[in-house]
């Protein structure tokens, strides 16, 4: 029987290189591994769906649910996860020195949509008292002018936000004081520690103190595949988590070798065991189980900030097949 072919979208993580250079292979399909970074892949998948399957911004999915024909469907692996409070920026002279002083501020933000600034969003409301309509978003190409929402959005009347002029940068921005503040998932090229400093200096601290409390390691992005394709092939869901789940085996695996480091990290091993031992050894869970918590709380904030039209639990995300797969 001829192997169905899959384009497979993602950027190049070791808990996807098992995939890439084939050491694992998912049964009955040939995936064409395409190395991409994040920002090509979401822009080329969201707007023109280009690829079968792709690593997805988590919010940009969950948006997409809410069409009247939703274009993907997706399973509970998460190409990246990442604690977010290093993720906001401040112009030095701004007389931000606390998150509280956030609040009545210009806050830029590449896209209100993106799921890095809903968690930030999220824990500056919950956790240090900043209400997520507090402030005015400024949205716009942090580092090249001209960026748009890469889905149409209907916000409440009470979250403001409104581009920045088309031949501006949020990076420019910030440094200036055209904008208070920015959420990003990328440092701006302006963070000189100077002019552009981090609201939360101390961020690991943040961090760790902030998952000690939650036991929230923020979730980032998803695998989504095209809708078409599954309702056809819908036993695609489950091989797929399952080759997901063995390839990130291998790269636990490959982390925990002491003999060589296989990261560029001088200190790669005592990073993997400080993790372990704040967050277990399975430190990153793919599944909806572990992560039910996680995933709960980012769909509120989701919601919160107008992004859902209506609050989603987190099995409404997924495939049931790819459920299955932690069954068998």
């Amino acid at each position: 029987m001829s192997k169905l072919d899959l384009t497979f979208a993602c950027w190049g993580y070791d808990r996807m290189q098992p995939l890439a250079d084939g050491t694992v292979k998912p049964d009955g399909i040939d995936l064409n591994f395409m190395d991409m970074e994040v920002e090509e892949t979401f822009f080329r998948q969201a707007r023109f769906r280009e690829f079968d399957v792709s690593e997805m911004s988590l919010s940009s999915y969950t948006v997409s649910l809410f069409r009247e024909q939703p274009p993907f469907v997706a399973i509970p692996v998460w190409p990246s996860r990442f604690f977010r409070h290093s993720c906001v920026y401040v112009n030095a002279k701004s007389g931000i020195t606390k998150p509280k002083d956030l609040i009545g501020k210009k806050i830029g933000v590449p896209e209100f949509q993106m799921t890095a600034p809903v968690w930030i969003r999220g824990i500056l409301d919950e956790h240090y008292g900043v209400p997520v309509d507090s402030v005015t978003y400024h949205t716009g190409g942090e580092e090249e002018p001209g960026r748009v929402e890469k889905q149409k959005l209907d916000l409440p009347a009470k979250i403001k936000v409104t581009p920045i002029p088309e031949d501006k940068t949020l990076a420019q921005m910030l440094a200036s004081g055209e904008i208070d503040a920015l959420h990003t998932a990328r440092a701006p090229s302006t963070f000189d520690g100077k002019k552009v400093v981090r609201l939360f200096p101390n961020f690991m601290e943040e961090e760790k103190g902030y998952f000690k409390t939650t036991k929230i390691f923020p979730i980032m992005h998803t695998i989504a595949i095209r809708r078409d394709l599954y309702e056809k092939n819908r036993w695609i869901a489950q091989t797929l988590m399952k080759a997901f789940v063995q390839a990130q085996k291998i790269a636990y695996e490959r982390q925990r070798q002491t003999a060589a480091h296989m990261a560029m990290l001088p200190w790669h091993n005592a990073h993997v065991e400080e993790a372990r031992a704040l967050m277990g050894d399975d430190f990153w869970p793919y599944g909806i189980e572990p992560n039910y918590a996680t995933l709960s709380t980012f769909l509120k904030y989701h919601h919160d900030c107008g992004l859902s039209k209506r609050l989603l639990k987190p099995e409404e995300l997924f495939a049931p097949e790819a459920l299955e797969a932690f069954k068998i």
